[in-house]
């Protein structure tokens, strides 16, 4: 499950490009309680989905042409200009070269070869989010692709990442885990097969999805349906996993929740 202690290619970060940021914090107040917090005047709007004071993602305007509302993964690395050159040399694409962020830490933005959107985060100051995994706050990654093969190749070039496979029904499903550590300890993400489930169901183009634990899901999904969001896929138990939906938000980011079984 995820932490804070974060390692090379730990989901350190996680923001979201809103169209409207008061709106998308009203909204995200309403589902998940969480407060919104400027970064202060010279930060172009961005600022801080908070917990209790602890920082749980973050939010900012839509900075390139064309742009859909999304959350962005960022993945930890210790060195991004190396990163952002194996994105390169293995096929993917750099959107946002890297770039240091008021001495807070670096940040590059990136595309992966199936088309796939993801950042990375180099700590200075701020070493990436303070609370995960919590009730409310990020628990998983999941990346949804035409070949997942393909991609465990790409990540595993970049930041080394573990995967064991579990059959699912209809699909083979890859757990990843940091490159160090306890397996079990060390997992944040998975990687399935795009077409299947809410992916499929809704016609989207590859894409990391966060998931965000909840204590109840169906409170959860009454209560994006009732300030303006969308239930993509219902509300579902799966095996020794836990209780899930998928759904946007009333500008379309798509995120996912969880409320994890004890098995998990």
């Amino acid at each position: 499950m995820l932490g804070t202690d974060f390692r090379t290619g730990s989901p350190n970060w996680l923001d979201l490009g809103s169209p409207d940021i008061d709106a998308a914090a009203a909204f995200y107040r309403s589902v998940f309680g969480w407060d919104f917090v400027s970064a202060g005047p010279d930060a172009g709007g961005y600022g801080f989905f908070q917990i209790a004071g602890k920082t749980v993602a973050a939010i900012g305007p839509l900075s390139e042409e064309g742009a859909t509302s999304s959350w962005m993964h960022y993945f930890m690395t210790p060195d991004i200009q190396a990163t952002a050159r194996a994105v390169r040399d293995k096929g993917g694409a750099v959107r946002v070269e890297p770039m240091d962020v008021m001495g807070e830490g670096w940040m590059g933005q990136f595309t992966d070869p199936q088309g796939a959107q993801f950042a990375c985060w180099q700590p200075g100051k701020t070493a990436g989010l303070e609370l995960t995994s919590a009730v409310n706050t990020l628990v998983w990654a999941e990346l949804h692709v035409p070949d997942p093969v393909a991609a465990i190749a790409f990540y595993y070039d970049l930041f080394g990442w573990r995967h064991e496979e579990m059959e699912a029904p209809g699909m083979t499903y890859r757990v990843l885990s940091t490159a160090d550590g306890d397996k079990q300890q060390t997992s944040f993400g998975g990687i399935a097969p795009q077409g299947e489930g809410a992916g499929g169901a809704s016609g989207m183009l590859p894409r990391w999805v966060p998931y965000f634990n909840v204590g109840d899901v169906d409170a959860a999904v009454t209560a994006i349906e009732g300030n303006g969001g969308a239930v993509l896929m219902p509300a579902a138990d799966v095996p020794d996993v836990g209780r899930i939906a998928w759904a946007a938000d009333p500008a379309g980011a798509v995120f996912a929740l969880l409320k994890p079984s004890a098995e998990m």
